[in-house]
C-alpha cells in the first residue's frame, strides 16, 4: 500500500478532531471521510446516467 502524504491545515485538524469516533486515529477519519466521497462520486454518476462498476458497489 501507498503512503500519502497530507499536509493538514487548522481547519482540516479542528474537522478531523471533530469527526474522531472513540479509538479511532486521524487516518481512521480521513479512510471514512474518502469512503463517503467514493459513495457520492457514485451517485453523481447515477445521476449522470452513466452506470456503476463492480468496483463501485463493494
Amino acid at each position: 500500500m501507498a503512503d500519502i502524504d497530507f499536509a493538514a491545515n487548522a481547519e482540516d485538524e479542528r474537522i478531523i478532531r471533530r469527526a474522531m469516533r472513540e479509538g479511532e486515529r486521524p487516518s481512521d477519519v480521513i479512510r471514512r471521510a474518502l469512503r463517503l466521497l467514493q459513495r457520492e462520486m457514485w451517485r453523481d454518476r447515477l445521476r449522470a446516467g452513466a452506470q456503476p462498476t463492480v468496483e463501485d458497489l463493494s
